[in-house]
């Protein structure tokens, strides 16, 4: 009950010493009482005020010292405060709360700081420092927006946007407080709606440096991610590259836009074919913002086309434990498939041929790779290189196998173990499918030489060059 009438008591209070004060102008006590009750209503300024002129009209009036330094120290101004308690300690040697409010003003001058030390640092020290300072002087707005521009520059958008609302309920006005509300809208990318404060800001305060700064740089970086982005939808890729990275250049502590532009710029360096450059700006992306998935299915998307399949599906893990969606499942399986299919033999590298290729070009890769590695090639060569093409010659020959069969190149394809299926590849033997497809039977008599002098005339007729 008490709690919910005392508003209304210090407004009756108020009041009732207004008319005091009006039937009394020249009475010390009533304005001390009156700057009491407004320092009650949180309203520093207005008390000081009339703490003011009530050691104006009595310079020994105890109180109105007392009272004229508690403003003063709520508001930030120790060193007036420490001549006002010290005035009243003049009065009253034993006076404990000037003590104890002294001791006050000694913390806070301690606390002085230089603000563009302070401002280099951005660090919890910093936050701390102010909030140590705010114990005493609550109603200081300059320490109140040191601490929130900071909060800003921590990326701690909501509890600097918190602090800034604050002294904009007192002072609609405070130039600072509306750029920080600017900055922490710019922060997060709102850039439009953070021009319409720091334009604000210009308006309270027109020599406000950092407010103007802040101002062309977002409009600046407005226009240029415009114009990449136009760029891109025209397919004018090398001009959207070159406005990407002109934008990263504006601001670098405007970390999200950044973030966006890194994965943007990542973008066009894979349609360009730059894929390591790709991979590098996605990478800064994701460094900037962890949460930022478009650029992790970007990056994601590039490792698939460099065959990195283990870095593609980390990513595309990454992806799924965020978003849990149909699309991401289906890449992650995907990349994994990828995988276990990238840890098999490659029968498509080792015949030289890509994974659509048609039945003749394999039935052409498989002639020419397999006359290639013929041990009958090398039997003059060195017992190393007689083995190693004799290794490479039962490969061809093995690819050709499952490469050749619909149902085994389908479920090759597919990622299965071919293996699991019909039993150890490596027991067939490499010179009977040679035999076969060349014709030789298999039979005695059969020459290599004269397969492959006829192999290189029916090649030259049907100008089949390798």
């Amino acid at each position: 009950m008490c709690d919910n009438t005392t508003p209304i008591y210090d407004r009756i209070n108020k009041k009732l010493y207004i008319k005091k004060t009006d039937m009394c102008p020249k009475n010390a006590s009533y304005y001390g009482n009156r700057a009491a009750t407004l320092m009650m209503l949180s309203r520093h300024r207005e008390a000081l005020e009339d703490s003011q002129q009530a050691v104006r009209l009595d310079d020994t009036f105890m109180k109105g010292h007392l009272r004229e330094g508690k403003c003063h120290l709520s508001l930030g101004n120790a060193m007036a405060a420490s001549r006002c308690f010290h005035r009243v300690l003049e009065l009253e040697p034993d006076n404990s709360q000037a003590q104890q409010e002294v001791g006050q003003t000694v913390c806070l001058i301690g606390a002085r700081f230089d603000r563009t030390v302070f401002l280099s640092l951005w660090t919890m020290q910093v936050v701390f420092c102010m909030d140590r300072a705010l114990e005493s002087a609550s109603a200081c707005h300059r320490f109140k927006v040191l601490k929130a521009e900071c909060l800003a520059m921590l990326g701690r958008y909501p509890e600097a946007q918190s602090v800034a609302s604050d002294i904009l309920r007192m002072d609609a006005t405070n130039g600072d407080a509306l750029y920080v509300r600017g900055l922490c809208l710019y922060y997060e990318d709102c850039i439009d709606k953070a021009v319409q404060f720091f334009v604000q800001a210009l308006r309270m305060a027109p020599d406000h440096e950092k407010a103007r700064l802040a101002c062309r740089n977002a409009k600046a970086l407005k226009a240029k991610k415009e114009d990449g982005n136009q760029a891109f939808k025209d397919g004018n890729y090398d001009a959207a590259y070159e406005l990407y990275s002109e934008a990263l250049t504006i601001d670098p502590n405007n970390i999200k836009t950044n973030a966006k532009l890194f994965c943007n710029r990542g973008t066009v360096g894979s349609k360009l074919k730059k894929i390591d450059q790709a991979i590098e700006d996605c990478t800064k992306a994701v460094k900037l913002d962890e949460t930022y998935i478009k650029a992790y299915l970007r990056r994601a998307q590039c490792y698939m086309d460099k065959e990195e399949y283990d870095e593609a599906v980390r990513d595309y893990e990454k992806v799924y434990q965020t978003e849990k969606t149909k699309e991401h499942k289906h890449l992650l399986k995907n990349a994994q498939l990828e995988l276990k299919k990238s840890k098999r033999k490659d029968y498509y590298k080792v015949l030289g041929v890509d994974k659509n290729a048609t039945e003749d070009e394999i039935k052409k890769a498989y002639r020419k790779r397999a006359l290639m590695h013929h041990p009958d090639r090398h039997s003059s060569a060195s017992a190393e290189i007689q083995k190693e093409e004799e290794k490479k010659f039962k490969e061809v020959g093995e690819a050709f196998t499952v490469l050749s069969d619909p149902k085994k190149k389908s479920r090759y394809d597919s990622g299965h173990d071919l293996e699991d299926d019909t039993g150890n590849m490596g027991d067939f033997d490499a010179n009977n499918i040679f035999k076969a497809f060349f014709g030789g039977g298999g039979g005695q008599g059969y020459s290599f030489e004269a397969n492959q002098c006829m192999y290189t005339n029916s090649c030259r007729k049907q100008q089949y060059f390798f």
